[in-house]
């Protein structure tokens, strides 16, 4: 439509970013308003995974970071040669979550984003339940090539939203809120856009 831009009508299926399996399929439109805002995105998806199994999933990733001695820190996530060290394999999954969110929120009908590395990671140690990360991520942008570098803090704990809050190097505005609007896991977000900090 001329006066509120493009939608698009897609079907894709999803994969484990870890195992590589087929994680489900999924029927989405996307609306690309004119106004230089987030994507309007409907999104219905059938998991192959049960809400039981991703539970699971999700409490041993947090039973791994929230069971730490001392604070996670890491850094050049995966490193030159692609490796990950398993004791930060649980960091790397949590920034692949809350760096979509600020992908999402970047991109644009001709722009888009993956995360390249996680640059700099600190955990920090809070008295409740909830995990807590201070992260820098690359962001390698599409076309143009450029590698944009964010900081992200990111709140989680299982059954509850993912909070992330954010400030990218090229942008103009202040920081963002890119935090979820359902409960869930790193398993399966949704996204909405809130307002700043």
């Amino acid at each position: 439509s001329p006066d509120s831009g493009h939608k698009y009508y897609l079907q894709f299926t999803t994969e484990d970013y870890k195992s590589g399996e087929n994680a489900g399929s999924c029927l989405a439109t996307v609306l690309y308003p004119k106004a230089k805002s987030p994507p309007v995105v409907t999104i219905k998806c059938v998991r192959t995974k049960d809400q039981k199994q991703i539970q699971e999933e999700d409490n041993t990733l947090y039973q791994k970071i929230r069971h730490q001695t001392k604070p996670i820190i890491g850094n050049n996530i995966p490193d030159s040669y692609g490796n990950i060290e398993p004791a930060l394999e649980p960091v790397w999954a949590l920034a692949v979550a809350g760096s979509s969110y600020i992908m999402w929120e970047k991109s644009t009908e001709n722009l888009g984003y993956f995360m390249a590395q996680v640059k700099s990671a600190k955990q920090w140690i809070r008295k409740d339940d909830f995990v807590e990360f201070d992260y820098t991520v690359l962001l390698h942008e599409i076309p143009t090539q450029e590698i944009i570098p964010c900081h992200m803090r990111l709140t989680w704990l299982p059954g509850h939203p993912l909070k992330v809050k954010y400030f990218c190097a090229s942008d103009n505005q202040g920081p963002e809120d890119g935090s979820g609007t359902e409960s869930g896991s790193t398993a399966g977000i949704l996204h909405a856009r809130g307002a700043n900090f």
